[in-house]
């Protein structure tokens, strides 16, 4: 009469494998795929609510950036921070920049020369808000282009202009921005390595 036989699985060398060989691989194998979806998720984290990295696709913003810089912007500084007349900041485009700048892009990065309320004009190649004339520390390329007719910032609004003031499509042209459509403020140049700046 038949009897069937039982047999138990060998490895190569025709041993029985070791049970805590096989979890221990089995456990690093779980350790591995919970660190790359834990750094995925902090990246992904990070560069959404904290900080991102951006092209200078153009020279609107000589002499401080040039095209092809590479920019990080700190967007829990518009998010909780202050918005100040001087800073750089990186915002969504105005619907109207493809139409009056020919310029298809989806952000812009500018410098905020005008808060909420403030009267701006200018005179000259002088700009003027409230009356006085705008102290600018920073270094700009002076020969204005665009004027600026009287204009009040609108509430919740910031006018923005390149540092190229000649040589930039700004709020002279698409009008003011609103604070909800800021990404943050630009605090480093990290491109090119040679021209690492701190802002």
């Amino acid at each position: 009469m038949p009897v069937d036989e039982l047999t138990t699985e060998t490895d190569a060398s025709g041993s029985e494998p070791n049970p805590s060989r096989v979890n221990k691989k089995r456990r690093v194998a779980i350790e591995w795929t919970l660190i790359i979806v834990v750094a995925v998720l902090a990246s992904f984290l990070v560069r959404t609510f904290v900080f991102q990295t951006f092209y200078i696709p153009s020279g609107s913003m000589n002499p401080t950036l040039w095209k092809g810089d590479r920019i990080i912007v700190d967007k829990l500084s518009v998010e909780f921070g202050t918005i100040n007349i001087g800073d750089i900041v990186v915002f969504r485009a105005p619907p109207d920049v493809a139409k009056d700048c020919g310029d298809p892009v989806t952000d812009l990065v500018k410098r905020v020369i005008g808060l909420p309320g403030d009267r701006l004009h200018t005179k000259g190649n002088a700009i003027y808000v409230n009356g006085q004339p705008l102290d600018q520390k920073w270094t700009v390329w002076p020969t204005i282009g665009t004027p600026i007719p009287p204009t009040t910032v609108p509430a919740g609004h910031y006018f923005m202009m390149g540092d190229n003031h000649a040589g930039s499509c700004d709020s002279r042209v698409w009008g003011t921005v609103p604070r909800s459509d800021l990404i943050g403020k630009v605090f480093v140049r990290i491109w090119p390595l040679t021209s690492i700046k701190w802002f």
